[in-house]
C-alpha cells in the first residue's frame, strides 16, 4: 500500500463508535491547537478495558461520566492501560483507577518519569533548564515565560496511583476474547507502549505513529545530550518488522487508517529529508532557533511556548543525532550554543 486509507469518520466528541469487534473509538476534547485525543475501550468479558484517558480537565471528566452512563460502557471498568506519560494520555489515570478500583498498566519508565515531572509542581525552574533554552537562542521574554510556567504539568495530571502493572515489550495480554502484544517504542517518550492484536488485525499506536503529522521527538533540559532521534528511527523499523502492513491503525490523534508501512516509510523519509536540509544550513554556524526554517514548514513564534518548546526540543534532537554520527560539532560561546558541520 502506497497511500493511506481512512475507512471511518471519527466519533463526535464524547461519543464512541466500534472500529473492530469489541473495540470502541472515543474522542475527548482538548483546549489546544490539537483539539482532541483518541482513547479506546476494549471488551473484556464482564467489563471493559480502557487505553488512555484524556487530560485532567472538568470537561473531560464530565465526558467520562456521560460515557460511563451509556451502554455498553455501563459495564465495570476492568483495567486501565496507558501508552505513555503525556498528560493527554495519563491525565485522568489516577482519577479513573481510584473511582473504579482498578489497576494501572503502564511501562515502568513512563510511570516513574511521570512521577518525576509531577514532583516539579511548585518548584522554581532549575538554572540548568534556563541555561539550556538561553543557549538555544531564546529571547529573555521566552525564558521568563518558561520560568513562570515551570511545573504546570502537574495541574493536568491527577495524582497517580501508588502501584501499577509494568507493561514490557513482547508481553502478551488477554483482554476479553483476544490476545494483545505490547510493542515498545522510544524517541517520543522513554518507553511508549503500542498494543497489537493479530486476531483483530488492529494496532493501537498511541503517539508512536500518527497519520498526518509527525510525532514530536525532543531533547529536554533534564538530559541535554540525549539522542532520541536514533531511538525513534530504530523503533519505527522494529514496528514495521513486527506488525503487518494490513492492520487498522488506531492512533492517539486524527483518524484510524490503513497503510502502516507506507506511513512509517513517509515518516522516515521525511525526517531524513529534514536532516539533509539541516546539513546544508550548518555549512555556517547556527543557533538552535536558526535551524527552524530547515526543519519545520510553519514559522515558529517565540511568543508561543506551545510552538517554541517542542520545536526547540526537536531541533536539538536532530542536532544531537548529527553530533552522534560525527557530522556536526557544537561550541558554546558567550552563553550561546553554535552548531556547524565538522571539519
Amino acid at each position: 500500500m502506497t497511500t493511506l486509507v481512512f475507512p471511518r469518520s471519527p466519533p463526535a466528541s464524547g461519543e464512541f463508535i466500534e472500529i473492530a469487534p469489541g473495540v470502541r473509538w472515543i474522542r475527548l476534547p482538548m483546549p489546544y491547537r490539537m483539539d482532541h485525543v483518541n482513547i479506546w475501550a476494549i471488551d473484556d468479558n464482564q467489563g471493559w478495558a480502557m487505553v488512555d484517558t484524556g487530560l485532567r480537565t472538568q470537561e473531560a471528566m464530565s465526558f467520562w461520566k456521560q460515557l460511563m452512563a451509556t451502554p455498553p460502557l455501563t459495564k465495570p471498568l476492568t483495567r486501565l492501560l496507558v501508552t505513555h506519560m503525556d498528560a493527554d494520555h495519563i491525565g485522568l489515570a489516577g482519577w479513573l483507577t481510584r473511582q473504579h478500583r482498578v489497576q494501572l498498566w503502564i511501562s515502568s519508565l513512563e510511570y516513574f518519569m511521570c512521577r518525576a515531572l509531577i514532583s516539579d509542581t511548585g518548584r522554581e525552574a532549575p538554572a540548568d533548564a534556563l541555561q539550556f533554552y538561553r543557549e538555544a537562542g531564546w529571547c529573555e521574554s521566552a525564558v521568563e515565560s518558561y520560568r513562570i510556567g515551570f511545573g504546570s504539568i502537574g495541574s493536568l495530571i491527577y495524582p497517580l496511583p501508588d502501584k501499577f502493572h509494568n507493561l514490557q515489550d513482547g508481553m502478551i495480554l488477554q483482554i476479553g476474547q483476544h490476545l494483545w502484544e505490547v510493542v515498545t517504542g522510544h524517541g517520543h517518550s522513554p518507553e511508549h507502549s503500542c498494543l497489537y492484536c493479530s486476531g483483530l488485525n488492529l494496532l493501537i499506536s498511541g503517539d508512536q505513529i500518527l497519520p498526518r503529522i509527525s510525532t514530536n521527538v525532543s531533547v529536554y533540559p533534564l538530559e541535554p545530550e540525549a539522542n532520541p532521534m536514533a531511538k525513534w528511527f530504530t523503533s519505527l523499523e522494529r514496528l514495521k518488522n513486527r506488525v503487518p502492513d494490513e492492520v487498522l491503525v488506531a492512533p492517539a490523534h486524527q483518524d484510524v487508517f490503513h497503510g502502516l508501512h507506507a506511513r512509517i516509510d513517509q515518516l522516515l523519509r521525511g525526517q531524513q529529508e529534514a536532516l539533509e536540509r539541516l546539513r546544508a544550513l550548518l555549512e555556517q554556524p547556527r543557533r538552535v532557533i536558526d535551524t527552524f526554517s530547515a526543519l519545520f514548514r510553519r514559522r515558529i513564534s517565540e511568543a508561543d511556548l506551545q510552538q517554541l518548546g517542542p520545536a526547540t526540543g526537536e531541533a536539538v534532537a536532530c542536532l544531537n543525532y548529527l553530533i552522534s554520527t560525527g557530522e556536526v560539532s557544537k561550541e558554546v560561546r558567550d552563553g550561546l550554543a553554535w552548531y556547524h558541520l565538522s571539519m
